[in-house]
């Protein structure tokens, strides 16, 4: 059936008018589509693929030194650069989808290419030629064979290719199902992210907890079969649910928009601001077929150059508008929004820094405790992240619905609060958790000083691995807010035409801040060999001073956090001229704000 260009209130109640298609190219209808029906399915893709994983990414360092046989700073900056790439490749990704694909297309791809890299490593497992060593694991004389790191390596990578479109696509696919005009639709989406995030920390605690047990108590064989199985029978789940789904068709390169606003603007730079914004260029709304308009803000005004209309530009009919000569006032308020975030993302840059060493390091001291629970069991280093997932659970499902419900009432913002409020608060609990490893760290090294050192003990020290619970808490529960923060903010603050791009910015924190880590331990090994003849990231993680190392991370994250402060309270947050449809009883009732 076709619809109207504007429909009428009937009509907005019955379906969606939000420039998205059903699997037939249709206008989709509201009850049948989107909302939760959809985005479970979604959802259910983005445990399978975090409990995959977290299941290998929390154990690498595990991996490369024990297997591989790489020494810590070796094993670290291999981690790191893993993860650097693996999070920053959805720029890729999310441009692809934005602008060629659409998200469902690269969503079934990059799942395929992550299958893929989840197969060659486990063929690396069980195939004897493909093996670390004849025997399976190599001794400490041996040196595993190259065909199984090269093989290694490649599957990795594979993950990381895959995670490019994968990422930056599902969860915004899975946004893209609920509809921003429609006032309880919107609600929804506030929870989606919440929702979201409560997945994912499910698929971090099983992948830390049993997916880890396996891999040391079993084999990485075992392992890596468990999550090839898991992945392949979700992404056969996802495509199940195509009828249910709501598509955003690609319209595209989103840069080129951008690109002619900043033209735009440089060739009008001598022109003089125009006395009343309303004499600013925009299309008709009669001649919008798509999209929605972003009302006019006084930041960045040499943008708006852009937008005025001179005398010789005949503006009566769209089609002959030249866009590299004149932008209407949303596409430069567009590009305001990406020019706006640009300080933002680099001022959330120490928690992504944060969030990547204090995991890595932490494998890797819990490796030296004393891991006993029972008499007969031992609990892996890397189980220690299941506290993180706990604690992100506990503050996700506690904010959505203690927190928001009463923080509306009392800001009346639907969000209850900011988005960069939101993503201060979790920055500060990040400081905390650096300032009580370093604590943690100190003693530590003086437990080894006492037991080893002097004491002459081998093996493990009497100090327990859950003293290093306490650190993972305070960053899971920081967690909960800054990065589902992060989340809402990128997605909900690009243009509409990048928002794939927007979740891919959004991962680009993590990955920034990989090899901003990366970047940080040379410079830090460097100096501190040089001055004091003694490394604080040493191959040794008991001959380091990892402590010190967690003081000068707190340090420079309460510094950030000054300038995030300053930076927030300046932000002006995206400005969506609405049409809503709520209901009022029976009936259904139209607004424009």
């Amino acid at each position: 059936m076709e619809q109207d260009m504007h429909p009428s209130v009937g009509d907005e109640k019955r379906w969606v008018h939000d420039s998205s298609v059903d699997h037939k190219g249709r206008v989709p209808l509201r009850a049948s589509t989107g909302v939760w029906k959809a985005s479970l399915f979604v959802i259910a893709m983005e445990f399978s693929e975090r409990l995959t994983f977290f299941g290998i990414a929390s154990n690498l360092i595990t991996y490369l030194t024990i297997v591989l046989h790489q020494d810590l700073r070796t094993a670290v900056k291999n981690v790191n650069y893993w993860t650097g790439v693996t999070t920053t490749m959805p720029l890729a990704g999310g441009f692809l989808a934005d602008a060629y694909t659409g998200r469902f297309a690269m969503i079934l791809l990059s799942s395929l290419i992550y299958l893929t890299g989840l197969s060659l490593f486990t063929m690396s497992q069980f195939i004897p030629s493909l093996k670390p060593c004849h025997a399976g694991m190599c001794q400490r004389t041996q040196h595993p064979r190259t065909i199984h790191e090269v093989v290694f390596f490649i599957a990795i990578y594979c993950i990381s290719l895959g995670t490019g479109g994968f990422k930056p696509c599902l969860e915004s696919f899975g946004a893209d199902q609920f509809d921003d005009d429609h006032l309880e639709e919107r609600k929804k989406k506030m929870s989606y992210f919440n929702w979201w995030n409560f997945s994912l920390s499910w698929g971090l605690l099983l992948g830390v907890t049993v997916i880890v047990y396996v891999q040391e108590k079993v084999n990485w064989g075992a392992a890596t079969l468990i999550l090839t199985i898991t992945m392949a029978i979700t992404i056969l789940i996802f495509y199940v649910g195509k009828p249910y789904y709501r598509y955003r068709l690609p319209e595209g390169s989103p840069l080129t928009p951008l690109l002619q606003v900043l033209v735009s603007a440089i060739r009008k730079r001598k022109l003089h601001y125009p006395s009343n914004p309303s004499l600013l260029y925009e299309v008709p709304r009669s001649e919008k077929s798509q999209g929605r308009f972003l009302c006019h803000t006084n930041r960045l005004r040499f943008l708006d150059k852009a937008a005025i209309i001179e005398d010789k530009e005949n503006t009566s009919i769209q089609k002959t508008r030249n866009p590299w000569r004149l932008a209407t006032v949303t596409k430069v308020e567009e590009m305001k929004l990406v020019l706006g975030m640009i300080p933002i993302w680099l001022s959330s840059l120490m928690f992504g820094v944060c969030t990547v060493l204090g995991p890595s390091l932490c494998v890797k001291q819990g490796a030296t405790m004393n891991r006993r629970i029972s008499k007969n069991l031992d609990m892996p280093a890397a189980s220690v992240f299941a506290v993180n997932a706990i604690a992100m659970i506990v503050s996700v499902t506690i904010y959505e619905k203690l927190l928001v419900p009463f923080l509306r009432k009392v800001t009346g913002d639907e969000r209850g609060i900011k988005i960069l409020q939101r993503i201060g608060l979790g920055m500060i609990f990040s400081i905390l958790s650096m300032v009580v490893a370093a604590l943690v760290e100190m003693k530590r090294l003086k437990t080894v000083m006492e037991e080893e050192i002097i004491g002459g003990r081998k093996g493990p020290i009497s100090m327990s691995l859950f003293w290093l619970a306490p650190q993972n808490l305070i960053l899971g529960i920081g967690d909960g807010f800054t990065l589902v923060g992060l989340q809402e903010y990128f997605y909900d603050q690009v243009p509409d035409s990048m928002r794939s791009l927007g979740i891919a910015f959004y991962l680009s924190v993590i990955g920034a801040g990989s090899f901003l880590s990366s970047f940080l331990i040379i410079v830090v090994d460097h100096i501190t060999e040089k001055v004091a003849g003694k490394s604080w990231i040493g191959k040794d993680v008991n001959m380091s001073r990892l402590d010190n190392f967690f003081w000068f991370l707190a340090a420079l994250s309460a510094l950030n956090l000054c300038v995030y402060v300053f930076l927030a309270s300046k932000y002006t947050y995206k400005n969506v001229e609405r049409k809503e449809v709520v209901h009022e009883g029976d009936k259904g009732m139209e607004s424009i704000a």
